[in-house]
């Protein structure tokens, strides 16, 4: 059991007060079955299969339901009511899927608590991350496409553009949700219906989204949702009825599917993995460049594909960059993901956890310095010091590998020459960050940069207006914005 900890007592080191617990209730998820079957066709079914898996809280490694293993039976179902309603819901006015989409939005936002709560102890990110990102991210991506569904002739894709058909959408455990939103909202604004198949560490929203489908009244078919691993995302995907697939997830996946589907008449958009560098020049502001560190890195525990995973900081500013960080990450408290309070949840899984603990390993046994903060961890769960490494070169694994949580490399520059070399140095190409005061070195740097999102003296910054991917190893496509439904459309 852990030490009880006294509130006027305070915390060494960040010199702060301790913050008393303030906890979201469970019971705010709602019902969770004891067990799932797939959505299709407007109705919860049974599989034609008998394996199922589990899906666990990662935070207490209690678990939450079972759900089931999708077949290859499975996957044709869902796809004939895809296919199946497809011509009556493509034929609709865009004005008229609009109101669906709308309909859909508000429903995600008066069931916010709730999808937040859920969210959260199925994935085991903090409260606060589900309740004031990515919830509200879901609805305004839904709003936002259906303001799109009516206005396509004038999407730039020339006139009358029309959809693909049966997208077949593949998405990943660290953003369940709102990775759904990004796929699903697009597809429907532009005429196409759906089969998606959720992470199988992370299947709970999903299923509950399937539920504001049936209470907006979306017509039957028109979103299918089929559980599995990867044997159901690799049967979606080899479909012969499916359009289009679109996939998130990691860099090996996506080789595979992009070689399954050569030299088919299939669309495809993959948005994989990254590595990120965090670039800060000596005339950055310090204070606001720390606090784009901590959110770049330690942001949902660093499962983000963007993640500011490479801190690339000026050799002249090292040591002051290095206090203030190591300041603020003192400050971060790591723990139950429901109490209000809490800065870094739990990792996702146990497999997971092997992964960050191996590379970190390797980190450490290639020669560089690794430090965390003093923090007690829950006895139960999977979970993670915030970590950082000095003394990292180019040719360490993690500098080059995607390490998917929270620990961050740093590597210094002289020259903003070294910088952009430095930072272009890895076989991803997802996003980067610039701090520094001058507009100049920031278009300077922006043009040089090999990464399909820059951000400058912000990061970790997310829209509906705005595009988002990337390209070498972390994909092709684009999903968010005008751009975002050029994926759904036959132009």
């Amino acid at each position: 059991m852990a030490k009880k900890k006294n509130i006027e007592e305070p915390v060494r080191k960040a010199g702060l007060f301790e913050y008393a617990p303030a906890p979201e209730s469970p019971a705010a998820a709602g019902d969770i079955a004891t067990s799932y079957g797939h959505f299709i066709g407007g109705e919860f079914v049974d599989s034609s299969g008998s394996e199922a898996l589990k899906t666990v809280n990662p935070a207490t490694e209690q678990v939450l339901a079972e759900f089931a293993q999708g077949t290859d039976e499975d996957v044709d179902r869902a796809v004939a009511a895809a296919r199946k309603a497809f011509a009556d819901w493509s034929s609709l006015p865009g004005s008229e899927r609009a109101k669906y989409l709308f309909r859909i939005a508000r429903i995600i936002q008066e069931r916010s608590r709730e999808l937040a709560v859920l969210e959260s102890m199925d994935n085991g990110k903090p409260i606060r991350e589900t309740r004031d990102f990515d919830i509200p991210t879901v609805a305004a991506w839904f709003f936002y496409y259906a303001g799109w569904a009516d206005k396509l002739d004038y999407a730039g894709f020339g006139a009358n553009p029309r959809p693909l058909g049966v997208a077949g959408q593949v998405i990943p455990w660290n953003f369940p949700l709102m990775m759904l939103a990004w796929k699903i909202a697009p597809a429907l604004a532009t005429g196409n219906t759906v089969v998606l198949k959720p992470a199988e560490t992370t299947p709970l929203t999903a299923l509950r989204f399937a539920e504001i489908c049936r209470q907006a009244g979306l017509p039957k078919g028109v979103v299918n949702i089929v559980t599995g691993d990867g044997r159901t995302g690799a049967a979606l995907t080899a479909h012969p009825d499916v359009n289009k697939v679109a996939f998130t997830g990691s860099t090996p996946v996506g080789r595979a599917i992009a070689r399954q589907l050569a030299g088919s008449r299939k669309k495809l958009s993959l948005e994989l993995g990254g590595k990120a560098a965090n670039i800060v020049f000596d005339d950055a502001p310090i204070d606001q460049a720390v606090e784009g560190i901590v959110n770049g890195i330690f942001f949902n525990q660093g499962h983000v594909c963007c993640a500011g995973s490479r801190l690339l900081v000026q050799e002249s500013v090292q040591d002051e960059v290095l206090d203030a960080l190591k300041r603020r990450m003192a400050t971060l408290r790591v723990g139950d993901p429901l109490d209000k309070n809490t800065d870094i949840g739990a990792i996702n899984s146990a497999a997971q956890l092997a992964r960050i603990t191996e590379l970190t390993e390797a980190g450490e046994a290639e020669g560089a310095e690794r430090w965390s903060p003093e923090c007690e961890l829950p006895g139960t769960g999977f979970w993670f010091k915030p970590t950082l490494f000095t003394g990292v070169s180019q040719a360490h694994r993690i500098a080059q590998e995607e390490i998917f949580g929270p620990v961050l490399s740093v590597l210094t520059f002289r020259t903003p020459d070294e910088a952009v070399a430095k930072a272009n140095n890895t076989p991803y190409g997802l996003s980067a960050g610039i701090w520094t005061e001058k507009g100049s070195r920031i278009l300077w740097m922006a043009n040089r940069l090999k990464a399909g999102v820059v951000w400058a003296n912000t990061f970790n910054k997310f829209d509906p207006t705005s595009p988002f991917g990337g390209y070498k190893e972390s994909g092709y496509g684009r999903e968010g914005g005008r751009h975002g439904l050029e994926a759904y459309l036959d132009v």
